[in-house]
């Protein structure tokens, strides 16, 4: 039996070593992708312990049918880092205000160093424009789907629709996309 099959089976039995088993395997990612979004140290750990909390206690919940559990770890840390970026806390601090300078920063940086070493840029580049757009907004730089219907003026049914053809494309490329995000993210 894979890790990976049995952290599932782990968690969706409520026992606690899934928990460490999955913090030991993925904390590092997610907390790259953690912190991209809120550009704190500290709020990116206490964001990461909520939503290693929200993973535990949704654990039962996890359908392999739908995505692998990277993918499904993933879009719950993710979710929880815009949920403190929208917080009154995170606003009142003044950090929306200069949330797209930090990110362009951080986008830079993380795009020469470490997209670059595995070649994934050069092949998002080589996507059509609107595919490649809609994939820097959501997995780049954090953007909900939602959110990227407003910057680009498009319904969030063509954005949903360009995200899933944009992957695709890139799937072709790799055999597992995430497994090229994960292998970036570890080394943020």
């Amino acid at each position: 039996m894979s890790r990976e099959k049995l952290i599932i089976r782990l968690l969706q039995k409520s026992d606690e070593r899934a928990i460490a088993m999955l913090y030991d395997d993925y904390a590092a990612a997610l907390y790259g992708v953690v912190f991209r979004i809120v550009l704190s140290e500290e709020l990116a750990q206490d964001v990461l312990q909520d939503a290693f909390v929200k993973i535990w206690k949704n654990g039962q919940q996890y359908n392999r049918s739908k995505g692998t559990l990277f993918t499904w770890i993933l879009n719950i840390s993710r979710n929880t880092a815009i949920d403190a970026t929208r917080s009154k806390h995170f606003r009142g601090n003044g950090k929306i205000q200069n949330l797209d300078t930090v990110v362009d920063k951080v986008e830079k940086q993380f795009t020469e160093i470490n997209i670059n070493q595995i070649g994934l840029l050069r092949h998002v580049d080589g996507l059509e424009e609107k595919y490649r757009n809609v994939i820097d907004l959501v997995y780049l730089k954090g953007h909900t789907q939602q959110e990227v219907t407003e910057i680009l003026e498009i319904p969030l049914g063509t954005v949903k629709s360009r995200l899933k053809i944009g992957l695709r494309e890139l799937r072709k490329l790799y055999k597992d996309v995430l497994t090229i995000f994960i292998l970036i993210l570890i080394n943020l």
